[in-house]
């Protein structure tokens, strides 16, 4: 059919619009401080096949492959079979899912009697049981890392809101109060999407949205391809790697392959390490959405609306078995870190083809802390996510501190800590100088953060990288600086591995020290006035100015 092309950009808004409402919607019902505040969590609008049509702006790296997770559950339950107050739930990293804690829920959108899209939601849940609170560290499979979710069809009258399915899970959590919650934000979004989508199915007829959500998706796809087209033809390759795999030294490495051929672009990642023993490994909806998510932000403007159709272009392969596509029962928790190398590795081979585009490698590392308390009370759960220094730029410095690309969460403020938590408390929280690589321009500051803890058997968990293998500078840009984390107790500075559990005693003092990002270009050529700045601001100490930069050196 021929859409008016003033109701195409009306609806085509509208959708777009109704899924930053759902993300909206999302972060303000939430329970818990990982979805409240730190906003790791997202929404989105999917055609009744299941396409992405829009999506909210939070995290890149639970949308990209939402259709690998949906298929599934239609393929159990097909569409047309659903009836109003029906859901699909996932978590099963092994069937399109990600890992445990991050649950997809998807909600048919009915218009008279026929389902015409669905309400999509993600998010990152406190605590899924598992062998540990929030984290554990020390999973060899699947199945110590918590309640596992197949593809499924449940009803919200008949086995949620007090049904058989809600009771098993709140049944099997430590915090069922906060997760159970996080839950309904879930249904909560995906209600207001479906809400939106309906109106404008009555306002503007039915068939009218369906083309509107059609051409929306082939109206990306012809920028994305246009964008591809502009980049030289060729074969790039680079490889990054994961510091350890938390029991050997061994990095772990990936190898990437990137084919740009006119408006199409393969990525492949053959020779990357084989899946390991511990929670290291990437479910492959991960890999692809790490490489979409590292190309879209190189080649493509922000404008573009990121739905199915900026997918179509791609071909991403990753051996099955390996660190990028692993067997199950492999353990998967970890698993933003070698997406994290899948970005870095895409980057480094696109810089080839348009390195004026890239930036250098940021600290790009998914740094996860889960501390816990168990009380007469109960469980206790805290979980963040912290990030560090971006690369920098062929126009400008890395940005400082800030969650990285594929996350995008939000800090968490110690304010809404210290409301939550009473077995800690935050006694530091800054910037970490001198942690950004020099160049002509700066990589971005990595910062510190340290808890005292207030109660006796609290235990900590985390998983991090970047502590053994600095980020690239590029172009002549020097390196970031690596992370740690440590413990103090007494006198004693009790050093911790990037992954690593522990019992902690009150009076200990927990730090993490994240690192920067890479510089872009010579360091000789940074603006004296920039270096000047960074000093009087105290982003650079004296001392490596004289060591990184000429211009102060020479002095």
């Amino acid at each position: 059919m021929s859409l008016d092309p003033v109701d195409y950009a009306v609806i085509s808004q509208g959708l777009i619009a109704g899924a930053r409402e759902m993300g909206a919607k999302l972060i303000r019902s939430a329970y818990s401080t990982i979805v409240r505040e730190a906003q790791d969590a997202s929404a989105a609008l999917l055609d009744r096949d299941g396409n992405v049509i829009a999506q909210a702006e939070l995290i890149p790296m639970q949308l990209g492959p939402m259709k690998m997770t949906f298929v599934p559950c239609a393929e159990t339950h097909p569409v047309d079979t659903l009836v109003p107050g029906d859901f699909y739930i996932t978590n099963d990293p092994f069937n399109g899912g990600q890992h445990l804690p991050d649950v997809f829920i998807f909600t048919p959108i009915f218009f008279e009697g026929e389902v015409i899209g669905f309400g999509a939601s993600v998010a990152h849940h406190l605590d899924l049981g598992g062998g540990a609170p929030g984290l554990n560290a020390d999973a060899s499979d699947i199945y110590q890392e918590g309640l596992r979710i197949p593809p499924s069809c449940y009803n919200l009258d008949r086995d949620w809101n007090g049904g058989t399915f809600e009771r098993l899970v709140a049944t099997n959590i430590r915090v069922p109060a906060l997760t159970i919650g996080d839950f309904n934000a879930q249904f909560a979004a995906n209600a207001i999407g479906g809400m939106r989508v309906t109106e404008l199915a009555a306002k503007f007829g039915k068939e009218d949205v369906l083309a509107a959500m059609a051409e929306l998706m082939d109206y990306s796809e012809r920028r994305t391809r246009a964008a591809i087209a502009e980049v030289p033809d060729g074969l790039y390759e680079a490889e990054d790697a994961v510091d350890d795999n938390g029991l050997t030294d061994a990095p772990l490495v990936v190898k990437t392959q990137v084919r740009i051929k006119g408006d199409q672009i393969e990525i492949s990642f053959d020779g990357t390490t084989d899946q390991v023993a511990r929670n290291l490994n990437n479910p492959f909806s991960s890999t692809i959405s790490a490489a979409l998510s590292c190309v879209k932000s190189v080649l493509t403007s922000s404008d573009i609306p990121f739905n199915e159709g900026v997918k179509r272009p791609f071909t991403i392969a990753a051996p099955y078995g390996s660190l990028l596509n692993p067997k199950p029962p492999a353990p998967v928790r970890a698993r933003m870190l070698p997406s994290y190398r899948v970005f870095n590795s895409v980057m480094k081979a696109l810089s080839q083809a348009v390195p004026e585009k890239v930036i250098a490698c940021g600290f790009d590392t998914t740094t996860v802390f889960a501390i816990s308390h168990l009380s007469d009370e109960g469980y206790r759960v805290y979980v963040e996510v912290f990030g560090g220094g971006y690369g920098a730029s062929v126009h400008q410095d890395g940005s400082d501190a800030l969650d990285s690309p594929l996350s995008n969460c939000s800090n968490t403020p110690v304010e809404a800590l210290d409301m939550e938590y009473d077995y800690f408390r935050v006694v530091e929280y800054g910037l970490r100088p001198d942690s950004g690589g020099a160049g002509e321009y700066r990589g971005g500051l990595g910062y510190n953060r340290a808890y005292e803890i207030t109660r006796d058997n609290v235990t900590f968990a985390t998983y991090s990288d970047r502590f053994t293998i600095a980020p690239d500078g590029i172009f002549g840009g020097q390196d970031g600086m690596t992370g740690r984390c440590q413990v103090l107790r007494g006198g004693e500075v009790i050093p911790l591995h990037s992954k690593a559990s522990m019992d902690l005693q009150k009076g200990d003092v927990l730090s993490i020290h994240v690192g920067g990002g890479g510089g872009y270009g010579d360091p000789a050529k940074r603006a004296r006035t920039a270096i000047e700045q960074d000093i009087d601001d105290g982003l650079i100490s004296p001392e490596a100015a004289h060591r990184d930069y000429p211009a102060i050196a020479a002095e």
